[in-house]
């Protein structure tokens, strides 16, 4: 039975539509391992076991008449905290909003259940959804099911960390800063950053506030590339306003066998190191795709300044992020703004004036980054996918002890700046590019390590195919030690 907890979602809803297993049975094996593994991860952090029992047997009652509510039809499935579910918490783990719970469901979430998902719980999430670390005063700290003493990544940590550990068959994040990605790199799962625009953010906002943020999205992470894909198509859309006009058609995939792919492999930039772990695998990943016919460029680039580039994806990142302090946070970061030596160009300097900017600089940035936008357009017209790192290593242990501007970490044995990570993160991100983590292999120390699949806007499938494809001649997802 325990085999059932490592299929992938598909594979379950294939199985429920057969027989071969019933709505009832497959969420209790999932809460089953929730009662046995989460209590050492503290990945999932409310669960809704009634609710969702209870929905699992109207599932099989539909079933047994014939009925199927969707493609996700009784398939048992977690969310991120940050995404609001009725009648469970949304705090984003900020102490002020611990007695906070949701009157209506996100967009997104609609859309699940509307596949016939049972959504039976949430995952944990860093303060203010803002860290490659996932831990808050609410909820506590979510640990790494390859290593306890490390980071799940953030900030859809406990999201990644619930799947690696067979506790959940589907999940939904958000991503601005690689919080799906970077969890996914670290725990050794699927997480796909959607071209932005395409799904929905509504319902998924700190409490108080219905704006969409810039750049950020939402998406699914999961075991397998087909899950990704079929997750995907089910959430994208416009936001509920603009739903009486407006259709999102994604296309389908450029290519239709790994062979047939023109890659770009980038596998450094003096933005940020990389330690050789990362890049080896990375490597070992476009070598695969060689030997089976694809075209590999380690040369080729598109015509940007990649320093502009980042320094212009802090610049709006966090003037998004900053958005979300309140009056008094707000009117502290811009004191302090006001007193930099106008040398200063250290991350902590950069964010406090990205959070304390005008309008008009904001709008400047914006559009430099159209132009942005158009290179990789150009660039696209003769690649279909890049190759990158996802962030600077494998998953780090865990460090709360140093506010996040003064955090250092291990990068081919010598320390570097934590943040200086946010550049792989931008690559995809600035220019509103999709970008696919996929399982890459391991280190020696035997930890996870992820792929970065950019492709062209809107070009989603793209990526998630490529994703697919690649497991063929890699090992794809691999359970972790311990967890079987």
């Amino acid at each position: 039975m325990s085999d059932w907890a490592y299929q992938s979602a598909t594979a379950m809803a294939r199985a429920i539509r057969e027989r071969r297993i019933g709505c009832v049975e497959l969420l209790d094996l999932h809460l089953e391992r929730v009662g046995r593994h989460n209590t050492q991860l503290n990945a999932i952090i409310a669960l809704d076991t009634d609710r969702a029992r209870s929905r699992a047997r109207e599932a099989d009652a539909a079933s047994a008449r014939g009925e199927s509510w969707g493609p996700l039809h009784g398939v048992p499935m977690t969310v991120k905290e940050a995404f609001d579910v009725a009648s469970l918490p949304t705090t984003w783990g900020v102490p002020a909003l611990r007695d906070n719970v949701a009157s209506a469901n996100a967009t997104v979430v609609d859309a699940l259940l509307e596949a016939g998902a049972i959504i039976f719980g949430k995952t944990n999430v860093p303060l203010l959804i803002g860290d490659w670390q996932t831990f808050n005063a609410i909820h506590g700290t979510t640990n790494n099911p390859w290593d306890l003493a490390r980071t799940p990544g953030g900030s859809s940590g406990g999201a990644a960390a619930a799947l690696a550990a067979g506790m959940s068959a589907l999940e939904l994040g958000s991503d601005i800063g690689a919080s799906i990605r970077n969890p996914a790199h670290y725990c050794g799962v699927y997480g796909h950053k959607p071209s932005f625009g395409i799904v929905p953010q509504h319902g998924h906002w700190i409490p108080g506030a219905h704006a969409p943020l810039d750049i950020l999205v939402c998406g699914p992470l999961a075991r397998s590339a087909e899950d990704l894909a079929l997750a995907l198509d089910l959430i994208v859309g416009p936001e509920p306003f603009d739903r009486r006009a407006w259709t999102i058609r994604l296309p389908r995939p450029r290519k239709a066998a790994l062979g047939e792919f023109r890659i770009a492999l980038i596998l450094d930039d003096p933005n940020c190191a990389v330690d050789r772990e990362v890049t080896d695998r990375i490597q070992a990943i476009a070598d695969a795709a060689a030997r089976a016919g694809a075209r590999v460029d380690d040369k080729a680039r598109p015509r940007t300044d990649t320093l502009r580039a980042h320094t212009l994806y802090l610049q709006l990142l966090r003037g998004a992020t900053g958005a979300l302090l309140g009056d008094e946070a707000y009117a502290q970061s811009r004191a302090k703004a006001a007193q930099l030596a106008p040398g200063d160009q250290s991350y902590g300097a950069r964010v406090l004036r990205a959070v304390s900017q005008e309008h008009r600089a904001w709008y400047a940035a914006h559009e430099e980054c159209q132009a942005l936008r158009a290179a990789w357009a150009a660039f696209f017209e003769d690649y279909d996918v890049v190759l990158c790192p996802v962030a600077a290593s494998a998953a780090f242990p865990h460090d709360q002890k140093r506010e996040r501007p003064d955090r250092r970490i291990i990068v081919n044995g010598r320390e570097e700046d934590y943040n200086a990570q946010l550049y792989w993160a931008g690559i995809a991100s600035l220019p509103n590019l999709p970008g696919t983590a996929a399982p890459a292999g391991r280190t020696p120390r035997g930890l996870p390590v992820g792929v970065q699949i950019v492709g062209p806007y809107l070009d989603d499938h793209t990526t998630i195919e490529f994703a697919r494809l690649l497991a063929q001649v890699t090992e794809g997802f691999v359970p972790p030690p311990g967890y079987r």
